[in-house]
């Protein structure tokens, strides 16, 4: 009768260690654990790390709170046109504020992302879609459908979901009919070549400009090169005359000078002769000029003047014509 409490020892650790098994599990950092006891969700929430909880009666969710990626694949979309085309993957970056977890959960479950991402991503593609035709949804308007559809799915959050936020959405060109496509991008390859041939004759443009900037550049620098050339040959004619000028000034003073000290000499000279030539003294030139002459005349019709002999060839001519005979005397 001893056997069985060994059989019910092992039977009861089996219990035990299933039992604990169960009832501990691991919440993985940037997560929050959220429970259900018979299918209601409960108050409580757990951080990252171990925990316990009744197994078999009490199950729990993981709900992640850091960034994370959710794709939506495959949607399809009506242009205003009646042009169905597909948005082969549309990715929404969002994050779950970990204070929120609870009541999101308790509002729209743990696959929340269901309803507020995915479901959202077809609505508001779908209204974007209807309101543009072809042309602008593929061509147009096709880089402003991101953020778009960013203020479109985070103004709902607000209002239904606080403390979900979306980061970025990114959506990939769509699938559109092949007859369509191949007419866009012959049009593309239309546009590429215009491009070109813009960017070309912009070059050609820019090459004619830069030539008239250097030839303009040239022009200015030939007559800058001229002018001064030519600022030169003034300054150079402006030094010649200058030093014209002070050549004359200098040969006017020389002369001024001359004449200056020739007047005063003439000058000196009159004083000179006024003081020298008294009545005594040109008397006494009177007498000595006499004395020097060899013929002396008298009478009363000849005035007093003093004849050379030297300066008549003839004398005998000339005293007949200044004095008669009988009323002249020769002196003895």
């Amino acid at each position: 009768m001893a056997q069985p409490a060994p059989l019910v020892m092992l039977i009861g650790v089996a219990a035990l260690g299933v039992f604990i098994n169960f009832s501990i599990h691991k919440i993985e950092e940037g997560h929050v654990g959220v429970y259900y006891r018979g299918g209601a969700l409960l108050s409580k929430t757990s951080e990252p790390g171990y925990h316990f909880m009744l197994p078999l009666l009490t199950t729990f969710r993981s709900v992640q709170t850091t960034l994370q990626t959710d794709e939506v694949k495959n949607v399809p979309c009506g242009t205003s046109g009646g042009v169905i085309i597909y948005f082969e993957r549309i990715e929404v970056v969002n994050k779950l504020d970990s204070s929120a977890v609870f009541d999101i959960v308790k509002n729209y479950t743990a696959d929340y992302d269901k309803t507020l991402i995915y479901n959202k991503i077809h609505h508001e593609l779908n209204q974007f879609c209807s309101s543009h035709n072809l042309q602008e949804v593929y061509i147009d308007l096709f880089d402003q459908i991101d953020e778009n559809l960013r203020k479109a799915l985070q103004s709902d959050l607000y209002e239904m979901a606080p403390g979900l936020t979306v980061q970025a959405v990114r959506v990939t060109k769509p699938k559109i009919p092949e007859q369509i496509r191949k007419n866009y991008e012959a049009m593309e390859g239309e546009k590429t070549k215009l491009l070109i041939a813009i960017q070309k004759q912009k070059v050609i443009e820019k090459e004619a400009e830069t030539d008239r900037k250097r030839a303009i550049i040239e022009a200015e620098k030939v007559a800058q090169v001229a002018k001064i050339q030519w600022d030169q040959k003034i300054m150079e004619k402006e030094s010649e005359k200058k030093m014209s000028e002070i050549e004359d000034a200098t040969h006017l003073a020389k002369e001024k000078a001359k004449a200056d000290a020739e007047f005063y000499r003439a000058d000196r000279e009159s004083e000179a002769n006024k003081v020298k030539l008294t009545d005594a003294y040109l008397e006494m030139l009177k007498y000595q000029a006499i004395s020097s002459n060899t013929k002396i005349f008298f009478g009363s019709s000849i005035p007093s003047v003093f004849m050379d002999s030297s300066l008549f060839t003839d004398s005998q001519k000339l005293e007949g014509e200044a004095v008669p005979k009988s009323q002249a005397k020769k002196s003895k």
